[in-house]
């Protein structure tokens, strides 16, 4: 469709091109949802609610496509809607086949999608899609003549069904469309119907809805007829569709209360006697509330019929949903309105601005530390309340920017249900703590790590069912994806019940490689040790995966995030793989410390306890490492001063004050001079505007314009363990 057809032929009142994001986003949205209940359904006994659920989809993204011109979309929608449609409406019986054609069109509709964003890269080839859609399509009606209903075997299916019960009744009287006219009971008959359009400033405005029929295979014909006015057009249409169908494609080209659609059998006077506006309760005019391609548009039968004669049921059923009274409309606009789309980069703008006003809080704070608070009351109160209500605002900007970890999980069914197939393996997949909630900027990250786990787990963690049932195991192997949060930490978990690592196969390995390994290693270390570059124990590398390829860049791309990965194993039973993020990379709570002249801030969250200590209680072991005991337990010390190189210049001052923090599940305390107080922090990436500065995960401003270090304390508590 040319960009002129695009402005609606409507004398350019119309620009449809400021829709298309707004289209392309629900059509996402829809596919994402076709997928997820796709890959749900249970094709032994399907859900009609469900096969209703998926169809709608496909018939929302169709008629979004219409309306923009995008014909290859709307092409390949009206063939797995076809499908669909006899499928909810039992003329055929879902088949693992089906379900495979329809993912792949999924997946080829978002290449189509992509290329009209222009995004680029070749379009994805649809004639053998719509060639199998087809052939499925009609092998559930070989023999079976169009004209001809069959109750019976509509009966006969249905009744098999102890779920679903239809009766067939008489067809119910018809219903009065948008356009005051009467609309068609039967689903699926063709209809012969004739449309006005008018009046019209300018005639050649309707000329737009005749491309529609041309653009859009399946949609029916279109033919002008004579019309007794210059400023009206009339048109003899044959079509499958519904009156509300048609006015959800003609209503970008044409105002709704324009369109006057009848039986062909009524006359011309009676044609022009049709109501010109349109009911009083279409408060939104048609514009939004029903425009194709809305996830939440209501159920609405099939806008375009099968290419084969379709089985016509004397009554659709009561599954198959008949266009909704008004108010539902009013109801589906008030439930849109709750939601508002917003551009990622403006989001950030607003945490940023959120964090510089932090950052002057802190400085007003502490420069009003000095001040007189008996002579300065009313200053101090409003600054008070600048602290608090800061503190409110950065909590609710930063919520604006959590997403529930259900977004990264929804990608792995499909991903798993594909790379099962491909081994040969039965594989079931498990999530737990969908709802818990992640950052943005660290659910995109941590996507990729992730898939490369699950991947590892099926390929090589899962064996194959005849493999399981000798070892006295259910065939179908389980891998378990679990999110939840751990003081201000998010934990990630992925566990398979699979065959685990052998301990000895992987010190083999790295003796091999020459990596300094030994028989005494804890279980842990030799863990570790598949994070080296390149490590792998696979006998036979695969197109897949290989345990420990990329296990590495795994690793990177965790510790880059602040993250942490641990590993346990039993040989036999299977492996889990435990990754601790912290919440958000942008505003935390921190506690600053004073060694020296310099000021380090550790994370409230990983801060225990802290106490005064006196020499003789800190002991000196081997290879000059200290402990302290605390409440009898005794911990290692590590001292700042040390570590980060501090120059002092009081020598008659020393570090006596402990920080016990705690990281990936140990305990050690940090000597330092001074506790200077709790305050909220924002964080600035180190790396990206100096270097990488080992034990430091970040560095912030604070009040009186000076930088200090966010140390890393799982580093820290890993160097103890050295």
């Amino acid at each position: 469709m040319s960009e002129a057809q695009h402005s609606g032929g409507s004398g350019g009142d119309i620009d449809l091109s400021q829709f298309y994001q707004i289209f392309f986003e629900e059509a996402g949205e829809n596919l994402d949802l076709m997928e997820q209940m796709l890959l749900n359904l249970n094709v032994e006994a399907a859900d009609d609610e469900e096969l209703n659920a998926i169809f709608r989809c496909a018939h929302s993204i169709k008629g979004g496509a219409a309306t923009f011109g995008f014909a290859d979309v709307a092409e390949l929608t009206h063939q797995m809607e076809s499908l669909l449609d006899k499928l909810r409406r039992h003329e055929l019986k879902p088949t693992p086949p089906m379900v495979d054609v329809l993912l792949e069109s999924a997946d080829a509709l978002r290449g189509l999608l992509a290329i009209h964003q222009g995004q680029g890269g070749e379009p994805p080839p649809t004639a053998s899609l719509v060639s199998r859609i087809r052939d499925l399509a009609q092998g559930g009606n070989a023999g079976v003549s169009a004209p001809t209903p069959a109750p019976v075997a509509t009966a006969t299916v249905v009744a098999t069904d102890p779920v679903v019960e239809v009766q067939i009744a008489p067809p119910p009287a018809p219903t009065q469309g948008v356009s005051g006219m009467p609309q068609a009971s039967a689903v699926g008959a063709v209809r012969k119907l004739e449309v006005r359009i008018g009046p019209m400033d300018k005639p050649e405005q309707a000329d737009a809805v005749q491309d529609l029929f041309r653009d859009i295979p399946g949609l029916g014909t279109i033919q002008g007829l004579t019309s007794d006015r210059a400023d009206y057009k009339v048109f003899a249409i044959e079509t499958t569709s519904t009156d509300e169908d048609l006015l959800d494609l003609f209503v970008f080209h044409v105002a709704k209360e324009q369109v006057h659609i009848q039986e062909a059998q009524a006359s011309s006077s009676q044609a022009a006697a049709a109501p010109v506006a349109a009911p009083e309760q279409d408060l939104g005019f048609g514009f939004f509330p029903d425009a194709p391609g809305l996830p939440s548009a209501k159920p609405q039968p099939p806008a375009v019929a099968a290419a084969a004669p379709a089985v016509v049921a004397p009554k659709a059923p009561e599954h198959v949903a008949q266009p909704a009274a008004a108010p539902k409309v009013g109801a589906q606009v008030n439930a849109e309105a709750s939601t508002i789309r917003v551009a990622i980069s403006k989001v950030d703008q607003l945490i940023n601005l959120v964090g510089e006003l932090v950052i002057t809080q802190a400085m007003l704070a502490q420069n009003s530390s000095t001040l007189d608070p008996v002579q300065n009351q009313q200053l101090m109160s409003g600054l008070a309340d600048l602290d608090r209500n800061t503190r409110d605002l950065q909590e609710s900007v930063m919520s604006i920017r959590m997403i529930p970890m259900s977004v990264v999980f929804s990608r792995f069914p499909r991903m798993l249900r594909d790379l099962a197939g491909k081994l040969g393996k039965k594989v079931e997949l498990v999530t737990m703590g969908e709802a818990t909630e992640l950052d943005k900027g660290l659910v995109e990250k941590i996507t990729d790590p992730l898939t490369h786990l699950v991947r590892n787990s099926c390929d090589h963690g899962i064996e194959m069912p005849e493999e399981r049932i000798a070892k006295g195991k259910p065939p179908n192997g389980t891998i378990t994806l679990s999110a939840s949060h751990q003081g201000g930490s998010i934990m990630i978990e992925v566990r398979d019940d699979g065959k685990g690592m052998s301990r000895e196969k992987i010190l083999s390995k790295a003796k091999e490689r020459g990596l300094d390994v030994n028989d005494q290693m804890s279980d842990q270390e030799v863990w570790q040790l598949i994070f080296a570059p390149g490590f792998s124990t696979a006998d036979v590398v695969t197109d897949v995966s290989g345990r420990g390829v990329g296990m590495d860049v795994v690793k990177r791309n965790i510790s880059s995030m602040n993250g942490t990965v641990e590993i346990d194993s039993a040989e036999g039973y299977g492996m889990r793989v435990s990754v601790r993020l912290p919440l958000t990379l942008a505003i935390m709570d921190g506690m600053s410390v004073g060694v020296g002249e310099e000021v380090y801030i550790l994370p409230l969250s990983s801060v225990v306890e802290s106490f005064q200590v006196k020499g003789d209680e800190v002991n000196t072991v081997g290879q000059g490492a200290q402990l302290v005991k605390v409440r009898d337990e005794y911990m290692p010390v590590i001292g700042l001063e040390k570590v980060f190189q501090v120059p002092r210049f009081d020598f008659d001052k020393s570090s006596n004050i402990m920080v016990v923090v705690e990281a990936e599940g140990s305990r050690v305390a940090l000597l330092v001079d001074e506790l200077l107080g709790q305050q909220q922090v924002v964080v600035k990436n180190l790396e990206s505007n100096y270097r990488k500065v080992p034990n430091v995960s970040g560095a912030t401003i604070l009040g009186d314009g000076k930088v200090a270090l966010i140390l890393d304390t799982a580093a820290l508590v890993r160097r103890s363990r050295h």
